[in-house]
């Protein structure tokens, strides 16, 4: 989430290093931007931190750094700026998954293991497709955080095809038992590193969609891998 906040009492450079400094200091702040021509400052976090404790970050009440916004505009912020945030991985989920439930529904009904099989196809073709415009910034991205990648610089480099030959291998309906297999264990590993990351309150991008969008890392990545386990664990056990 993001949060756009008054800031008042900076007067050169300097200030604007001191107080982003300071702010980013505090836990769960992701991200500083301030600028003393408009006396704002605009705060990334991973959870809500109340204005008191910036203020104190900045000095507390004495300071001349005076930091100030209103209920209303801080919770409209906070609904604006999750849903601006995370705005391509929703709309992409939307897109997979009603493109699912028109091919699934047969005699009136869904097929859950067609509907399964169309949304992991969809999901797996368009994130690689993200990956792949730019193979060499995903690569650096994911081994910030992949438990594999950070160990052999490599596997970032081969990930992004293998979600491209998952994604294939889906849609042709190919060897659906290997494939659900590898998913699983390739998913499994995957949600691994990005579990440790959250829980540790790491401040990295997510390279869910490449380096084409600024995702955070959050539950949000957590959410998308475990779907994918819990897709492939299910075609494995109806079939």
């Amino acid at each position: 989430m993001t949060h756009t906040y008054q800031l008042t009492g900076m007067t050169c450079g300097g200030c604007e290093n001191k107080v982003k400094s300071n702010l980013l200091a505090l836990p769960d702040v992701t991200s500083v931007e301030v600028s003393k021509d408009t006396n704002s400052a605009t705060i990334g976090m991973d959870k809500h931190i109340g204005i008191d404790k910036f203020q104190q970050a900045l000095g507390g009440k004495d300071s001349k750094y005076q930091i100030a916004t209103t209920a209303n505009s801080e919770a409209l912020e906070e609904t604006k700026s999750w849903a601006e945030t995370y705005k391509p991985i929703l709309l992409i989920f939307g897109y997979v998954t009603a493109i699912s439930l028109v091919v699934s529904w047969q005699n009136n009904a869904i097929n859950f293991m067609t509907f399964m099989r169309v949304f992991m196809a969809g999901f797996f073709l368009t994130f690689s497709f993200f990956k792949l415009l730019n193979l060499k910034a995903f690569a650096e991205s994911y081994a910030m955080y992949d438990l594999v990648a950070k160990k052999f610089s490599t596997w970032g480099y081969l990930y992004a095809f293998i979600e491209l030959g998952l994604g294939l291998s889906f849609v042709l309906n190919l060897s659906l038992a290997i494939v659900n297999w590898v998913t699983l264990i390739v998913m499994t590993v995957s949600i691994l590193g990005v579990l440790e990351s959250v829980l540790n309150k790491k401040k990295i991008q997510c390279a869910c969609l490449g380096a084409v969008f600024n995702l955070p890392m959050s539950t949000v990545t957590i959410v998308e891998d475990a779907i994918m386990i819990a897709m492939s664990a299910a075609m494995l056990v109806l079939m």
